[in-house]
């Protein structure tokens, strides 16, 4: 299916969050979750759609593992912004526990939930191996997964009798967004008819592949009558390019270290971070954070728009990984001011 030819503008579409309550070096996992409330009053305020917070296990920088009970905890906080998960990771689980859990939460939050779904670990092998137990899905058998998780939503859905039902859960219409790095999701949400969601942050190389993908194949469906592709993206501003410069070396770090096979919680920006790595590292970053947006007001829209022109986009979900909190909320304010939402 082919995109409207009529160019956007950053004003015409949304923009949300992706937090992985960072833990920063010298504070505490309490501190973390304090700081994902703020950040989430702040950007409600200033009028960001949506609000969601990401799966990742055994990663010493990151709080929101137990991604249900952190969403409650910020939709709780919050009065109408819409709070999800970006995503689960659904060969994690059982199908009926996220059915629950997620009905649990569209129950206490009604019109507010969005369930963004993934099929890779957000793990290494061995934690997954300790999540897994004796499920054995190494995220091949998503699909049916997925169609399970479904029908515990809407048992219409499937002309098999179902013995085990889903309370709270049935009957509740809760957006399932798939989330992807590369072409299977796309194709999967495409065939569905369900929203997409693309990891630009961390595979930017990927990002026009899948797009393509995803509107060629995309079949109208009692979801979506055409595409609704949102995006992934670092962005991290700042007042001048050098300052924003200097404050994405914390996630630079991140990256770096998981390439390191180190374990340490997100670090404070340093001013000599090349001169730390090696060549096969520079690139093994510029790979996977290539895609980043960060610089000062006028640099951040320039390339905002860049992308947009470049994707078209419905939707962009910032992610910023930055060390100090005060930074990461002047970040998300600038872009705000400077898209005009």
């Amino acid at each position: 299916m082919s995109i409207d030819t009529e160019q956007k503008q950053l004003h015409t579409i949304k923009f949300s969050v992706l937090d992985l309550a960072p833990i920063t070096v010298g504070s505490t996992i309490t501190d973390s979750f304090k700081n994902t409330v703020n950040l989430a009053q702040h950007v409600e305020k200033w009028g960001y759609n949506r609000y969601w917070l990401a799966e990742h296990h055994n990663i010493p920088s990151v709080a929101s593992s137990a991604t249900s009970v952190v969403i409650g905890h910020v939709a709780a906080n919050t009065t109408h912004i819409r709070v999800g998960s970006g995503g689960i990771m659904l060969p994690n689980h059982a199908p009926l526990v996220i059915a629950e859990q997620f009905g649990t939460l569209e129950s206490l939050f009604p019109g507010r939930i969005d369930l963004g779904l993934g099929r890779a670990p957000g793990t290494d092998q061995l934690t997954a191996h300790a999540l897994r137990r004796g499920q054995r899905s190494d995220g091949h058998d998503f699909p049916e997964q997925l169609a399970e998780l479904r029908a515990y939503f809407n048992p219409a859905s499937t002309s098999a009798r179902r013995h085990v039902r889903a309370f709270p859960g049935e009957g509740l219409n809760i957006p399932i967004w798939l989330l992807g790095s590369s072409g299977f999701s796309a194709q999967l949400a495409a065939q569905l008819g369900l929203p997409f969601s693309f990891a630009s942050h961390f595979s930017p190389n990927h990002t026009m592949q899948a797009l393509e993908l995803y509107r060629r194949y995309f079949k109208p469906s009692e979801v979506l009558q055409k595409p609704y592709a949102m995006l992934g993206i670092n962005v991290i501003a700042a007042e001048t390019d050098e300052e924003a410069k200097l404050l994405a070396t914390s996630l630079q770090q991140q990256f770096l270290n998981l390439i390191r096979n180190k374990e340490e919680p997100l670090q404070p920006p340093v001013e000599n971070l090349d001169e730390l790595m090696s060549e096969y590292e520079k690139a093994a970053l510029q790979q996977q954070l290539g895609g980043s947006i960060i610089g000062s007001p006028e640099t951040i829209k320039e390339k905002l728009q860049e992308f947009l022109n470049d994707t078209q986009a419905d939707e962009f979900m910032v992610t910023s990984q930055i060390f100090d909190h005060k930074a990461r909320l002047r970040s998300y304010e600038m872009i705000k001011d400077v898209v005009k939402f």
